[in-house]
């Protein structure tokens, strides 16, 4: 079993689209990936959903194993990225039209993040 301190990620060729897709199946998740597509990667800490910490923690996790994000540890701080270039490689056009689609209907709306100059 792999540690956080050791993610696993699969490779790009290995991303499969019924895992993407189940993945950005629930609005939180969808909501996650909204917030992550301006490409900045973020903090755990500075993710503010409408669950509880385990369940957030849950949710990253799902869309990490499938591919959708990058997490990294530092010290004792996690850090997610989308991964939209290799999204947008592997299926061509996908993310745009998930996102165009989540934002029209404020699928995940309800997740945010936190100021990065906020306290916490």
């Amino acid at each position: 079993m792999r540690s956080m301190r050791d993610p696993q990620h699969p490779d790009p060729s290995d991303i499969m689209l019924t895992r993407v897709l189940a993945a950005l199946s629930d609005p939180i998740r969808l909501g996650l990936v909204r917030l992550l597509a301006d490409g900045q990667e973020r903090g755990w800490g500075e993710l503010r959903a409408p669950v509880a910490k385990s369940t957030l923690s849950h949710h990253l996790k799902v869309l990490r194993d499938a591919g959708v994000t990058r997490t990294r540890q530092e010290g004792t701080r996690c850090f997610v990225q989308l991964r939209r270039t290799d999204l947008d490689n592997r299926f061509p056009q996908l993310m745009e039209a998930l996102l165009s689609v989540a934002a029209t209907d404020d699928i995940g709306g309800d997740v945010t993040a936190a100021r990065r100059d906020a306290p916490r």
